[in-house]
């Protein structure tokens, strides 16, 4: 990358003060994969009795890392996690695979647990090589630096460590409550390209202290994801290195749920809360964004067929380039349903922008003035909704403009 971007306009004043969690040590340092020298590895040590869940990409092509997540979640519990950037570890062969049981092995060792307890995260660049003990070798440094009681600037720095073509480091923290316990849940994001559904390249990791048993902790994990990470896109592309992956310590010491739905509402909610508050985090951030776009559809036949039609609008390049230039032409939304491939009804279509009736019943609303539209358009934070009129579903997606920004961060990203 040719070195330090803007950051972005979209982005929030700072990252906001992330509650530490009990039973995660955490450490960042530089191994060097980062041209600008910057830190680029995390190493994260779990206790005991750490359960995990976990999300991937879809992809056909994934990298070496997804591939052992994989392999080794069935398992359902953890104590580390070792992530890099400046280099994805995708498309590498067997080079790929070793590196990343050179890492495994060693961070076993260093926390004294089995290689199945071990994950591995890798984003960057594409089909670079990296060397099989790049990473491991600096991994007993990084043990060392594991603080007893991070602070919430190890966290931060954490977040910083895994960012790549990221303009500023992603956050969030929320509460909850089992069984009367109170519990924390911090997570960390990185991704500001190559981002779309099919767990969007885009990394997460979420952190609780609440007692979940793994089956269920995937169970909430699946069901946050799919209203959040699921629901944006920066520019149609899913990446070959996605992983999101929730890990509960188990030291708030809450009664264990029994998995009715009550016994986690409330954990559902703030997870729920914390992924979508991350997600939007991503989507502001998408490469060259100057403004978030939010589409709200309403009126599908189903909440599925809502978020199909949703996206199909948040990818179109004509949507989105229209945002750009500020250009209130909402007939680009009307093709962007259309081509959807969902079930839509032209004369029972209706649009509105920022809060103003643009088009309802499949034609202009009488007396239509564009005017507040327009002033609308040159806001940071675009608001579209979309009713469909032919059901119950519903669902929003988030996205951002198209710039000329996008096409020179890209064009330099290896450079």
């Amino acid at each position: 990358m040719a070195g330090a971007l803007p950051r972005s306009p979209l982005a929030p004043e700072r990252l906001p003060e992330l509650t530490p969690v009990a039973g995660v040590r955490l450490a960042a340092a530089a191994c060097g994969l980062k041209k600008t020298g910057a830190p680029d590895v995390l190493f994260v040590a779990l206790d005991p009795g750490t359960t995990a869940a976990g999300v991937f990409t879809r992809s056909r092509c994934p990298s070496a890392p997804v591939d052992w997540c994989r392999r080794a979640l069935p398992k359902g519990s953890a104590r580390a996690v070792v992530v890099n950037a400046g280099n994805a570890n995708a498309f590498t062969g067997q080079a790929g695979v070793k590196t990343v049981a050179s890492t495994v092995v060693a961070a076993a060792k260093l926390v004294g647990c089995e290689w199945e307890e071990v994950f591995v995260a890798s984003t960057g660049v594409i089909g670079q090589p990296l060397p099989e003990d790049r990473i491991a070798r600096h991994l007993p440094d990084l043990a060392k630096a594991l603080g007893e009681a991070p602070s919430s600037s190890d966290w931060e720095a954490a977040a910083e460590a895994i960012r790549t073509t990221d303009t500023f480091a992603k956050g969030a923290t929320r509460t909850a409550v089992i069984g009367g316990t109170p519990v924390t849940i911090t997570g960390i994001a990185k991704g500001s390209g190559m981002i779309a559904p099919d767990m969007a390249t885009m990394l997460s990791f979420v952190f609780t202290d609440a007692v979940i048993p793994a089956p269920l902790l995937q169970r909430a994990l699946n069901a946050a994801v799919d209203k959040s990470f699921n629901a944006i896109t920066v520019d149609g592309d899913t990446s070959t290195s996605d992983t999101l992956m929730l890990f509960a310590t188990g030291q708030a010491g809450n009664p264990p749920p029994a998995g009715g739905d009550g016994d986690l509402a409330d954990f559902q909610r703030a997870l729920e809360e914390l992924t979508a508050d991350l997600a939007r985090q991503v989507v502001c951030d998408g490469e060259g964004a100057q403004k978030l776009i939010t589409i709200a559809v309403t009126g599908a036949i189903s909440d599925r067929s809502a978020r199909r039609i949703g996206l199909a609008i948040a990818n179109s390049p004509l949507l989105k380039t229209a945002v750009a230039g500020e250009d209130a032409n909402w007939g680009r939304i009307v093709m962007a349903v259309g081509k959807s491939g969902e079930p839509a009804d032209r004369d029972r279509l209706g649009i509105a922008i920022g809060g103003v009736q643009v088009a309802r019943d499949g034609m202009v609303v009488d007396g239509y003035d564009e005017a507040p539209v327009a002033a609308h358009m040159k806001t940071r934070s675009i608001e579209i909704a979309v009713d469909i009129g032919i059901g119950r579903g519903q669902a929003t997606v988030w996205t951002c403009d198209l710039t000329h920004g996008y096409i020179s961060i890209n064009a330099d990203y290896r450079s």
